[in-house]
């Protein structure tokens, strides 16, 4: 009688493990290596899309071959994707894919706002900026604060943010920014220099500062200059709020040069006519001028002019003013014949 051979117990956990693993093995390559991607594309999600209607939008651009992978991918992850604009390099396996989108990995950008523009000079640079989306105007019958922005509201920096960020959001960003700025002052005291005694004080004089000189370390210097005048009861006669009340409130001359004419526009912003500080701020400042306003240099400067190098020269009197002034017409002249 011939002995029946039998498999024993160890045989069935040896084959069981090796179908496990094999299993897995295929499982890992389809969705976490496997990639049909053969180049880079740009996808964008649309708020509200469905799973499936991405999955098929994917595959019609041969970035999946799978719906059913893709989806079961996006289970993997929650099971939920969030809108907006991804960069998926070729070769992106499914798994990837989901993930990103899962974790809102969207495609960024940076956006660079320089100081010292105004709101109107910003919402230019935002149209002209192609990864950001909309307009920088708000609908009719719209009343959020992004709609009613004025000069001072808005924090200049360097922002990174999804690609396909709408403008108005952008621009909600900077404002938060700045808000958050006014509540800091608020927190430490409303501290400021007398005469200067509210935040559209202080913010006005920044934006005055702002415009006058691009060195960080000479703000200081030019703010206690008009910090001394408007104590002595000086006009301030700052060209710069000349120039916002020429251009209504654009801020730049567009290559024209300011007159002495120019000095007697009508306007309750020059302050060659007005005494006092602007009703407003005349552009967008950065925390330097916001800190030469509240940290202000301890002179007694009442005149400063351009030394031709970038920088100012500054006086304590009228007579050396004249003085300074009358190099920097020999220093203008001397360019101007370059």
């Amino acid at each position: 009688m011939k002995k029946r051979k039998f498999i024993s117990g160890n045989k069935y956990v040896n084959i069981i493990c090796a179908v496990v693993i094999a299993v897995v093995i295929a499982l890992v390559y389809v969705f976490g290596v496997r990639s049909v991607a053969e180049s880079d594309i740009t996808f964008n999600v649309a708020r509200g899309a469905s799973v499936s209607e991405i999955a098929e939008n994917l595959e019609s651009r041969g970035v999946i071959d799978s719906v059913a992978m893709f989806k079961l991918a996006v289970r993997g992850h929650g099971g939920a994707v969030q809108s907006g604009q991804y960069d998926i390099p070729r070769g992106t396996s499914v798994w990837r894919i989901a993930d990103m989108l899962a974790h809102g990995d969207v495609a960024a950008t940076t956006v660079v706002i320089p100081e010292g523009l105004t709101v109107k000079q910003i919402k230019q640079l935002l149209m002209d900026t192609p990864t950001l989306t909309g307009d920088v105007e708000c609908g009719a019958g719209t009343d959020l604060p992004v709609c009613n922005l004025h000069d001072g509201d808005l924090f200049p920096d360097t922002y990174r943010v999804a690609r396909g960020t709408s403008r108005l959001a952008f621009l909600d960003l900077m404002r938060k920014k700045m808000e958050d700025v006014k509540q800091n002052w608020t927190r430490a005291g409303r501290i400021a220099p007398k005469p200067l005694k509210t935040w559209n004080d202080v913010i006005t004089l920044a934006s005055i500062v702002q415009k006058e000189t691009p060195q960080a370390d000479e703000m200081p210097i030019v703010a206690s200059v008009y910090l001394n005048r408007l104590r002595d009861g000086m006009r301030l006669q700052a060209d710069p709020t000349v120039v916002y009340a020429l251009t209504n409130g654009l801020g730049d001359m567009r290559g024209r040069a300011l007159l002495r004419n120019h000095l007697k526009v009508n306007s309750p912003y020059n302050t060659y006519r007005n005494y006092g500080l602007p009703p407003a701020p005349i552009a967008n400042v950065g925390m330097d001028a916001i800190y030469a306003v509240l940290q202000p240099a301890d002179t007694n400067y009442l005149y400063f002019v351009a030394d031709g190098r970038g920088g100012h020269r500054f006086a304590r009197t009228y007579e050396e003013h004249m003085k300074n002034h009358a190099d920097w017409r020999v220093i203008k002249k001397i360019k101007n014949e370059k």
